[in-house]
Formats: structure tokens, sequence, C-alpha cells
């Protein structure tokens, strides 16, 4: 299982958009092509373009 960081206020906003919880999920990767969050139980990877 990959580690994340807890979401910043701008990366919870995009998180809520996909309408998800941003409680739930934590920041692996946020690049300028792509945002990757895990879920903090469950170990679930998404990965959303940001294009």
């Amino acid at each position: 299982m990959k580690h994340g960081k807890k979401p910043t206020r701008r990366q919870k906003e995009l998180i809520q958009d996909k309408k998800l919880n941003p409680n739930n999920w934590l920041v692996v990767k946020d690049s300028q092509e792509v945002f990757e969050i895990v879920h903090k139980l469950s170990g679930k990877l998404r990965s959303y373009s940001k294009h």
C-alpha cells in the first residue's frame, strides 16, 4: 500500500469535486499531469488526469 499525506484545502476541493469524502483519502501524487489519492482504510488507489 502506498503511503500518502493529508490533503491541502485545494486538494480537498478536488477530491470533493469527484464526489468523494476528503476525510477518507490521502494524497500520493499531485503533479501537473496526474492527481493520485489512496483510501485510508482499504488502500484503493485512484488516479485522475488534470487535463
